[in-house]
């Protein structure tokens, strides 16, 4: 069984929790039995030393042991449980404490070799008598002779208290991971909670209901920037299928004029036997149709690739002189069919890294729009510049410019303004918004306004070539 996240979150949680209270817990235990073995070591080291000072200062006198303190000094409770022992160097007891009884503390040849060597020995006797015990050995010379002093302990209280120790300890581990637990547990259960809302709202948005939103927890962390985010880009979502389905509806209105112009005329020539001239005639008119249809689903599959963001034809060095005057060339028929002059100013060459095939549509589009809304006899300036890091090329015409609230929708697809309209001027309303696209695709910028001395005025940015 594969467990979900919260569950695996859950179960890393508490493990990383019982890893680092276990080893607190040891870390602890270890270093409180080190301190109560230490402080019984330090008691014994202590009644040794005692003991040893005592048997020295006794000087001839026979060697005992010191029961009780000398004088009239108070009962003292040093001793209380310890057993004191005095052997000499071959291991033989000289003397030893009341409370030994006939026992002996033992004093094997390997201790003694240790302690004829001025060491101190530190033993634990598991084994003597009812309890374990803890014996110190230390050497004493008295007289030229070898001695040894030996104290022990019972280990009985030192075990009682780590046996209290072990035992808090796994009470407050427990507690202590019985609580992370619960509160981790609670704090996952919260937290998925509110991702639980949002994967339910988010599968109830489809196409139909794009306008509905994820809700927000109301808090400002990873889980309240995620729905942020993911909001955004629902928004994103929403604005993009709403020009697509205006681009559609759009594109297909455009489609089925020229379609339906074509049915007709050819529906009334079939109507009735006709002469080559209207026939000719008629194919004429529909080869016009065709060519506008052709332009315009060539001009909506540049729009549709430019929209995917597909890679286009790479970008080069391309010196705009030279397309301009052979842009400028291709449209001298319709300029001198309108007895329009085409001005080109350009001081030095200027190069853009762009597609000469591509800013070439650019170019043409907007110069075409110049001669369509120029009056007969007049001038389009076309000035070429470099400024900074961008090559500048600017269009101006001296027709009517352009009308006051249609500026914001000229690079709209599909949209005519109302002169174009009004005067039945030809075109499909996509030149201007594919030159956006292909200068934005470029990495330029486009511009429309009205120049102070009249007629419209186009400035295209791009960027400086090599």
């Amino acid at each position: 069984m594969i467990l979900g996240l919260r569950a695996r979150l859950i179960l890393v949680h508490l493990a990383i929790v019982v890893v680092v209270l276990a080893c607190s817990a040891a870390g602890a235990y270890w270093m409180l039995r080190q301190a109560v073995h230490g402080e019984l070591d330090a008691a014994l080291l202590a009644l040794a030393e005692t003991e040893r000072a005592m048997l020295l200062e006794a000087g001839e006198q026979p060697v005992k042991i010191h029961e009780t303190a000398p004088g009239p000094a108070p009962p003292s409770f040093a001793r209380l449980d310890r057993l004191v022992q005095i052997v000499d160097g071959e291991g033989h007891v000289l003397a030893r404490s009341a409370n030994l009884g006939a026992a002996r503390l033992p004093s094997p040849p390997g201790l003694l070799a240790r302690l004829a060597q001025g060491e101190t020995v530190f033993d634990t006797l598991p084994a003597f008598g009812e309890e374990p015990v803890r014996m110190i050995s230390i050497p004493v010379h008295k007289d030229g002779s070898r001695l040894a002093i030996q104290v022990a302990g019972s280990l009985d209280d030192a075990r009682n208290v780590m046996k209290s120790a072990a035992l808090l300890f796994i009470t407050m581990t427990s507690g202590l991971l019985v609580a992370v637990g619960i509160a981790g547990t609670s704090l996952t259960r919260r937290t998925f909670h509110a991702i639980d809302e949002v994967v339910r709202q988010a599968r109830r948005i489809g196409e139909a209901n794009l306008g509905e939103r994820l809700p927000h927890p109301g808090s400002h962390d990873e889980i309240g920037r995620l729905v942020d985010t993911l909001n955004e880009m629902l928004d994103r979502l929403e604005r993009s299928f709403e020009v697509q389905r205006h681009f559609t509806a759009d594109a297909s209105h455009e489609l089925r004029s020229p379609l339906s112009r074509l049915r007709t005329e050819l529906e009334i020539t079939l109507r009735r036997p006709r002469g080559l001239d209207e026939y000719e005639q008629t194919l004429r008119s529909c080869l016009e149709e065709v060519e506008r249809l052709t332009r315009l689903v060539e001009a909506l599959l540049e729009l549709a690739r430019l929209d995917a963001q597909q890679e286009g034809a790479p970008g080069e060095n391309v010196y705009l002189n030279t397309l301009l005057t052979e842009i400028v060339r291709c449209q001298q028929p319709l300029a001198q069919e309108r007895s329009i002059s085409i001005i080109v100013e350009a001081s030095q060459p200027v190069a853009a890294c762009v597609s000469s095939a591509s800013i070439g549509v650019v170019f043409s589009n907007i110069l075409e729009n110049a001669l369509k809304f120029s009056p007969p006899g007049g001038t389009v300036r076309i000035r070429l510049t470099a400024k900074g890091a961008e090559a500048v090329v600017s269009v101006r015409d001296n027709g009517p410019g352009i009308e006051a609230g249609e500026k914001d929708r000229l690079f709209e697809r599909f949209y005519r303004g109302s002169i174009a309209r009004a005067e039945g001027m030809p075109g499909t309303g996509l030149g201007l918004a594919l030159s956006q696209a292909i200068v934005r695709h470029c990495g330029g910028t486009v511009e429309a306004a009205n120049h102070p001395e009249g007629g419209a005025w186009f400035t295209i940015r791009l960027p400086l070539g090599l």
